[in-house]
């Protein structure tokens, strides 16, 4: 639900794929790489695994092939393609030869872009926006991001409203 407005949120409400979607949208393994590479920069690993770890790149592929709008597989596909040239030019190499500070950087940098920009603005500059969501959602509810990254108890035991917080405690999984 994190993502909702831009994950899908018509899925996540009807349970219904969108009529209309991109006829055999398919990513490559390197596509993938490179979707887990971008992941990685937004949730790096620390003392817990990060987003490659989950296998985000999967993950966000599923997501835009299942559950995106014909418009929005688009935007998301013109937003990747346009983030791998524009990092080219703007740095003299490719997104997956730089370094994890140059890949986070410029993520940053394109991030706060899209940020300022608002509702205003080139549609394929928002796919940073998607691409934040998806990491989120897809490392959240992954197996990693809910049992190493959150506290997790599977079968809970009685309710208890109010637990005392802890400076550096982390957050429960739902």
């Amino acid at each position: 639900m994190m993502g909702g407005t831009i994950v899908g949120a018509n899925v996540i409400l009807t349970g219904c794929a969108p009529d209309k979607q991109i006829e055999g949208l398919d990513f490559s393994e390197d596509e993938l790489a490179y979707m887990d590479e971008i992941g990685e920069a937004i949730i790096p690993t620390t003392d817990t695994p990060g987003a490659k770890a989950a296998g985000i790149g999967s993950f966000m592929a599923m997501m835009v092939k299942s559950t995106y709008t014909e418009e929005q597989q688009k935007s998301f596909v013109n937003g990747l393609n346009k983030l791998k040239s524009d990092f080219k030019a703007d740095n003299n190499k490719e997104f997956m030869d730089a370094t994890v500070e140059e890949r986070t950087n410029y993520l940053n940098q394109i991030n706060k872009k899209a940020m300022v920009s608002g509702t205003e603005g080139n549609k394929d500059d928002k796919c940073i926006l998607m691409l934040k969501d998806l990491t989120l959602l897809g490392y959240f509810t992954s197996e990693i991001g809910a049992t190493q990254a959150l506290r997790f108890v599977e079968t809970p035991g009685r309710y208890e409203p109010c637990i005392d917080y802890k400076k550096g405690d982390k957050a429960w999984a739902i």
